[in-house]
């Protein structure tokens, strides 16, 4: 049985990832972080997935390059493959179809701070997957930005922070989860180090809009989002700066290639946007 070591099991992309592993036979293992040593339990792993984050973007710029470090050490000491969650944070704002020959033009920290943390993992010796993706759609309330959006879905409304005609990339955790375990189970086939898209789901503002109109049945309002009030929080509130820098996204029109994945696995298959909007919201 294969062995793989969940760093940040509790978390939205890790717990899918727990799943995802374990109903496809896998042997998991949660790391207990500030309990055990990292080297130590990643003794006698094939793999590890690294979903660990600092919360709410603290300390981002310090802690993510520390983490890289911590998991290179600990595949290099056990000879894991490591599955690295990546996200669009690189590209900048230049609109496109994005892909793993798309330039790395981040202009805001946390753009520049991911790749870094990637640049770490990509010299550090060891296997790594990284698996890139786009907005997080998860099947519980896990802080993620969605929740926001969709919180007075009930009264008919659904927040939108940019741009509603325009192309967001979304990725749905359960079917990010099964990809990244296709990929583990094939890592023998694939280069040390692997920049794969996940194209997730593609959707504008209005194209989500009418999707969750037809799922609730009734006419569901756009409303913007209040950026206004994220400025005016931002000096005393780290999220609502943080959330701030990202605005740029939900003006530049992209999505992800997902052609590499679709070569290394054919037979994969997406959720349907009804279920995965049935399911998100009802979570």
């Amino acid at each position: 049985m294969q062995k793989v070591l969940i760093l940040g099991a509790s978390g939205s992309f890790g717990s899918n990832c727990a799943e995802a592993f374990t109903a496809a036979g896998w042997q998991v293992r949660a790391f207990k972080r500030g309990q055990e040593d990292m080297v130590a339990a990643a003794k006698g792993m094939d793999v590890i997935v690294n979903g660990l984050n600092p919360p709410d973007y603290k300390n981002w710029v310090v802690e993510l390059p520390k983490i890289a470090q911590q998991v290179a050490a600990a595949a290099k000491a056990s000879g894991a493959a490591v599955i690295q969650p990546a996200n669009v944070y690189n590209y900048g704002a230049t609109p496109g179809v994005w892909d793993a020959d798309t330039p790395h033009a981040a202009t805001t920290k946390k753009g520049k701070v991911r790749i870094e943390m990637e640049q770490i993992l990509r010299e550090s010796g060891v296997q790594v997957i990284l698996l890139r993706g786009g907005d997080f759609l998860d099947t519980k309330e896990s802080g993620n930005f969605f929740d926001f959006l969709t919180s007075k879905l009930g009264k008919g409304k659904f927040i939108y922070p940019g741009r509603t005609d325009i192309n967001h990339a979304w990725a749905y955790l359960p079917d990010m989860a099964r990809a990244a375990v296709g990929l583990a189970e094939m890592r023998g086939q694939l280069a040390p180090f692997e920049d794969v898209p996940f194209a997730g789901l593609t959707l504008t503002g209005e194209e989500l809009r009418a999707a969750l109109s037809q799922l609730t049945g009734r006419d569901v309002v756009l409303k913007p989002f209040p950026w206004l009030m994220m400025k005016l929080l931002s000096p005393f509130w780290t999220l609502a700066r943080e959330i701030q820098e990202m605005r740029y996204l939900w003006d530049t029109p992209h999505s992800l290639n997902g052609a590499r994945l679709q070569a290394l696995l054919p037979d994969f298959k997406g959720s349907d946007l009804r279920d995965v909007l049935k399911t998100v919201t009802q979570s």
